[in-house]
């Protein structure tokens, strides 16, 4: 070990303000963990606070609410990732198949720029558009004599909106990643399969969707590690706090918020998010071990 220390070391020193980083971020924040396990007490702080063992988790359990939110983040991140990665390799390949340069490059532009609006922008773009009194859509509504809708006491609605607006900010930016794939995909190929005489869908389903399947993988297993880690600007700017709305749209990390903003619950959050975390890495250390399985070169470790 000193060795390969003494042998590469100015590059263990570029690596070291990353380590310092991690470490005081991630590593040492770690020691909170024991909130999860106490009543905490202001007065008595960390390790001066009533040890209850499990009974944080046990109160999320017995009250429904660890079963709500884990349905709730668990769906609202797979349809994020089955829509997302899927619309974002179609949107990939059309565009790839664009040969108007000029054409690809304001569509891929305008495609993009969403991902670089701000959540707090997007709130106020959504209050504009739903807005029960003087919403665009209940504008529209009232001139066809259809009758507004109060979209914000509806909470299966925002099922819905929640996804439309996830996909229409982060499409652009997903797509970006496969189109980069398919770029580095070579040309020998296509020429290839047209010289074979394959026509342009026959080229995409045999040739640019299997080069695009190490990306997805990756891709995928990145989404995995986080599918219990909501959107929290997301869902917070766009939410509030609407408790309405809170059956369908509640996830870990929103409750795990207002559990320090409005009852000061530290033990409780922590419960939460302690389980969030071991839950999804339990979950990318399960979809890793059966990628390796069917294929090891897809698997990340």
């Amino acid at each position: 070990m000193l060795k390969e220390l003494n042998k590469n070391k100015i590059m263990f020193l570029m690596l070291l303000p990353a380590l310092i980083f991690f470490l005081i971020n991630s590593y040492f924040p770690m020691v909170g963990i024991y909130y999860a396990f106490t009543r905490y007490d202001f007065e008595g702080g960390l390790f001066g606070s009533p040890f209850v063992g499990l009974e944080n988790f046990k109160f999320l359990w017995q009250s429904g609410m660890l079963l709500k939110l884990t349905t709730n983040t668990v769906g609202y991140n797979l349809a994020f990732i089955i829509l997302g990665n899927g619309l974002a390799i179609f949107c990939a390949i059309m565009l790839s198949e664009i040969r108007g340069r000029l054409f690809k490059k304001i569509t891929q532009s305008v495609m993009f720029l969403p991902y670089f609006i701000s959540f707090v922008l997007l709130s106020v773009i959504a209050y504009n558009m739903f807005n029960y009194e003087s919403g665009f859509v209940n504008t529209l509504l009232k001139r066809f004599e259809a009758g507004p809708v109060d979209i914000y006491n509806t909470p299966w609605i925002w099922v819905f909106l929640i996804i439309i607006f996830y996909l229409w900010k982060n499409l652009g930016y997903s797509m970006i990643i496969y189109l980069a794939a398919i770029t580095g995909i070579s040309d020998e190929y296509y020429e290839a399969a047209r010289i074979d005489g394959a026509n342009i869908f026959q080229r995409i389903w045999y040739i640019t969707v299997p080069m695009l399947k190490p990306t997805f993988v990756i891709l995928l297993l990145f989404s995995l590690g986080s599918i219990m880690k909501g959107q929290f600007d997301l869902f917070y700017q766009l939410i509030g706090n609407n408790g309405v709305l809170y059956n369908a749209t509640d996830i870990i990390d929103t409750y795990v918020y207002r559990s320090l903003k409005v009852t000061f619950d530290i033990g409780m959050a922590t419960a939460a998010g302690l389980y969030q975390s071991l839950f999804g890495f339990i979950l990318i250390m399960t979809v890793n071990y059966i990628i390796r399985k069917v294929n090891e070169d897809y698997a990340l470790f």
